[in-house]
């Protein structure tokens, strides 16, 4: 059986999360994501509102005196109580004081997810205007009406990157895969579309979405390789790039000697992201480490070390 690629193993991770929180009260995919569209009660579309079950109200019933307990005015349930009822005029009281709410400690939220806009990509290829199509099989794959080394990377490898941040199939599949299929074979055609490239790269992390962040770093390390010269021309942005791994260097779960199952699918954000600054450095040049060290100080050479 042929290697799965990218785009397949992320529609089979979707599969895997959906089959383990079918026990779970959870919604397993992106319920606050307004790009997805919404759940149908059947297969045929939603049901009528005038058929739908009405959610039930509790309905609270007055608490009676029981012995010499006091109870209060919220508890009766009543706004007038009798001669002797009320608890006015006593010298002690059984009530408990009203709880205080503690203060929660403030959360910055510098780690959670932004709200992922709709991209460029999502409206070329609904208008029809990109020659990709999918092939399906073991795995799936991108059919090209069009040689890939015929086409113009400075209008199209731009608008596959800004892509990668969208989270529906199939504008995700056809968008990464498109990326890794023009990065495989583009060689030095690749290298002066590299400004236009840093938009949407540091779009798709500033999402701070794991999945997001996981997929562009695996991006990031093939955009590296595949020529020479894009590791130093990729210095001058690393005040862009690098502040978001900034934020997930140190995302690693300690489990003890239990298993880790993401190590095999390379989804460990401190792992990927310790992978792409040392390839950084290693392509960069003289002076990739001291600017990838001025961004990140927790990270220490792969070279010099």
């Amino acid at each position: 059986m042929p290697k799965i690629n990218h785009g397949s193993s992320m529609i089979v991770e979707d599969h895997l999360k959906k089959v383990l929180t079918m026990t779970r009260g959870n919604a397993w995919k992106f319920t606050d994501n307004k790009l997805l569209p919404k759940s149908q009660h059947s297969p045929f579309g939603d049901f009528p509102a005038t058929h739908l079950e009405k959610p039930k109200t509790d309905t609270v019933e007055p608490v009676p005196l029981i012995g010499e307990a006091e109870v209060s005015i919220a508890a009766h349930g009543k706004s007038t109580l009798k001669r002797g009822e009320g608890l006015g005029g006593k010298n002690s009281s059984m009530l408990q004081p009203t709880a205080m709410p503690c203060t929660q400690k403030p959360k910055a939220g510098a780690l959670n997810s932004r709200a992922i806009v709709p991209s460029e990509f999502r409206r070329f290829y609904d208008r029809g205007d990109l020659p990709i199509a999918i092939e399906h099989g073991p795995p799936n794959k991108i059919f090209w009406k069009v040689d890939v080394m015929q086409l113009d990377y400075h209008h199209y490898l731009p608008i596959f990157f800004e892509g990668i941040r969208e989270k529906q199939d199939p504008y995700r599949f056809l968008s990464i895969q498109g990326v890794f299929d023009m990065l495989q074979k583009g060689g030095a055609k690749v290298l002066p579309v590299i400004p236009q490239l840093i938009i949407p790269i540091k779009t798709a992390l500033n999402t701070r979405d794991p999945e997001i962040i996981a997929i562009t770093l695996k991006i990031l390390q093939v955009l590296v390789t595949c020529s020479d010269t894009i590791g130093e021309a990729l210095v001058p942005y690393y005040r862009q790039i690098l502040p978001v791994m900034n934020l997930f260097k140190q995302n690693n779960v300690n489990i003890g000697d239990r298993i880790q199952y993401s190590q095999r699918k390379s989804l460990i954000l401190g792992d990927l992201i310790q992978q792409t600054l040392e390839m950084f450095e290693t392509h960069g040049g003289e002076d990739a480490f001291i600017n990838i060290k001025y961004m990140i100080p927790t990270y220490e050479s792969c070279v010099l070390n």
